[in-house]
């Protein structure tokens, strides 16, 4: 039902992920702190996306797992 993305295409999207936190850090510390969080809150659900299903899901999955 959910595809796995490959190797290339996450460490990709990891590397993107670290260029734009990098990059964006001098404009994020003049931003309020509720701007600054909704944004790398954003990068880490980039970051942490491995397949084509949804973060949240694939989170509660494991705690299930991890519960049991």
């Amino acid at each position: 039902m959910y595809t796995p993305f490959s190797v290339p295409r996450i460490i990709l999207r990891r590397s993107l992920a670290i260029l734009v936190g990098v990059f964006a850090f001098p404009v994020m510390v003049c931003l309020p702190v509720s701007t600054r969080s909704k944004f790398y809150s954003y990068l880490h659900r980039y970051w942490l996306k491995i397949s084509d299903k949804p973060v949240w899901l694939q989170q509660a999955e494991s705690w299930t797992k991890e519960l049991t």
